[in-house]
């Protein structure tokens, strides 16, 4: 099968190169997906995950990818909830990866169904800003209708998703990001949007939450916008960054079937939308993973036509 493959860490993204793996097979528990489109998380190349495995060996060469939507062509022994033949999208474990390959072997609860008229290149995008946004927000979060959320990146892939979800739960959204991002994210669900480059982010004040994707500096400054009591979620990693008599959680995305059930049952009904900026085939992914210029929204490998 055709495969995407990565050897070297400090390469990154333009070390990626296209080769022929062999197919992989099902083990206990898992199913084989014969995957019809996959995104990719730049961030991914810089994982120990993708380098080596729980033991701390060597694994490469590896095939990025967690995201995936296709088709179930080999059940695993022992493996229940999914069907030969069944359309299913989701994340595959980090120690695994694999999705930007033709086939991948991937735990069957890390799956959901995808109904068949969720477009497979929709379903690739989802579950990654999906399942990030539906857990900071509602598991660590514990965000409560009437609330108001400051988002940052509010019109990225994941920002984007915490955005429309929010604005569903009853919430206020502030979205944050560059000047041409205004529009984008306004047009997600935000009410007010802060410009970080001409903006100054103390003027908001008073959130119950806010969503950081991009850490550093804002992040830290984050913490002082937020009401006493409330909460600081961020996926950019460890931080000293405490709201005041509040709570901050750094965390990393979990696969869940329930909860990716109950996003993809969004976007179908079309409550929620995904953001989705380039789309290439397999042959030309590693080319639209290197792009010479900034583009927006999410790139998802169309892998069968």
């Amino acid at each position: 099968m055709k495969a995407i493959v990565v050897t070297d860490q400090a390469a990154g993204t333009a070390g990626m190169t296209l080769v022929e793996r062999p197919e992989p097979q099902a083990a206990i528990n898992d199913v084989v997906v014969q995957v019809h489109a996959s995104g990719f998380t730049s961030g991914e190349l810089t994982w120990p995950s993708t380098w080596t495995d729980r033991l701390d060996r060597d694994r490469t060469p590896s095939i990025p990818g967690q995201e995936l939507a296709g088709v179930v062509t080999a059940l695993g022994y022992g493996t229940t909830g999914l069907s030969l033949g069944q359309r299913v999208c989701g994340l595959s474990d980090s120690y695994r990866g694999g999705t930007l390959a033709e086939y991948v072997a991937i735990e069957a609860r890390n799956l959901a169904p995808l109904p068949g008229d969720v477009d497979f290149t929709v379903g690739a995008s989802v579950a990654m800003p999906g399942l990030t946004a539906w857990q900071g927000l509602f598991v660590h979060g514990r965000l409560q209708a009437g609330q108001s959320v400051l988002v940052h990146g509010a019109a990225g892939a994941v920002g984007s998703m915490v955005t429309q979800l929010a604005r569903l739960a009853g919430a206020y959204v502030i979205g944050t990001g560059r000047a041409p991002d205004r529009h984008k994210a306004l047009d997600f669900g935000a009410k007010e949007f802060v410009d970080l480059d001409n903006d100054t982010l103390e003027d908001v004040g008073g959130v119950d939450l806010v969503f950081d994707v991009i850490g550093g500096d804002i992040g830290m400054r984050s913490a002082g916008v937020i009401r006493p009591g409330g909460t600081l979620v961020t996926i950019a990693g460890p931080t000293k960054a405490r709201p005041a008599d509040g709570r901050t959680v750094d965390f990393v995305v979990e696969a869940n079937r329930p909860q990716l059930g109950e996003i993809v049952q969004r976007v179908r009904d079309g409550r929620l939308r995904t953001n989705i900026g380039t789309v290439a085939t397999l042959d030309d992914a590693v080319a639209a993973f290197n792009p010479t210029e900034r583009r927006p929204g999410k790139t998802i490998v169309r892998v069968r036509l």
